[in-house]
């Protein structure tokens, strides 16, 4: 199959996952590498986004760790964006960001991704 590792049969995206975990896995992948790319000297920033790519990768592959370990690397992306920012969110051009992020937490917390993940995940 095309999603798969011909390596070690680990996937990068899974299909067969309900479309918010599917959505939620790009988002995530989308989400830490610009983390990677603009977030270079701030530790917090990085770890967030290496949180982000690692639970793509684990959602991916129904690691359940995995998809906490994402579930909180975004939650503290919203929380960071809010503590920053302020109201201040609301303008422009970081309201672009928060909407992505907030979409973010809102797939990987949906009851059909939860649900899923309760029930496959291991």
């Amino acid at each position: 199959m095309l999603f798969r590792s011909p390596v070690n049969g680990r996937r990068w995206i899974n299909p067969s996952q309900p479309q918010t975990l599917y959505g939620a896995t790009m988002l995530c992948y989308i989400d830490g590498a610009f983390g990677l790319l603009y977030g270079i000297g701030a530790f917090l920033l990085m770890a967030i986004a290496i949180g982000l790519l690692v639970g793509g990768f684990c959602i991916a592959n129904e690691i359940r760790w995995g998809y906490w370990a994402a579930v909180a690397a975004a939650v503290a992306q919203v929380a960071l964006l809010l503590l920053f920012y302020g109201l201040g969110v609301l303008r422009f051009p970081v309201i672009l960001n928060f909407m992505f992020d907030g979409l973010l937490v809102a797939l990987l917390v949906h009851p059909m991704s939860r649900d899923y993940q309760r029930l496959w995940f291991h």
